[in-house]
């Protein structure tokens, strides 16, 4: 499965749901599944696990109005990845990567 690290805390706010768009300066045809992973830094529980899987349903220029469920404000070069069907998953380790990367997981 396609997995994506993300620092503490808000790879805990996609696995409780609150945060429904991840930002990022680069794009992704990407749509489908996502394995979202906390990254062992800030070292913030639990740091180096995957916490939730996701689907990639869109990728786009970010605008005002991404703000609340993206918990940040628009900056220059954002690009919103709105996630759907968000579920916090048993957490397990996963050495994160940069970029999209792939994970064993069912």
């Amino acid at each position: 499965m396609k997995a994506i690290s993300l620092k503490q805390p808000w790879a805990n706010y996609i696995a409780s749901g609150r945060k429904t768009i991840e930002t990022r300066k680069w794009t992704t045809r990407y749509r489908g599944k996502i394995l979202i992973v906390s990254s062992k830094s800030p070292n913030i529980p639990p740091a180096g696990y995957a916490v939730a899987v996701a689907e990639i349903v869109d990728c786009r220029p970010m605008v005002k109005t991404d703000e609340k469920a993206a918990m940040c404000e628009v900056y220059p070069k954002a690009h919103s990845w709105v996630l759907k069907n968000i579920r916090r998953i048993a957490p397990f380790p996963v050495k994160g990567q940069l970029s999209l990367y792939e994970v064993d997981y069912e």
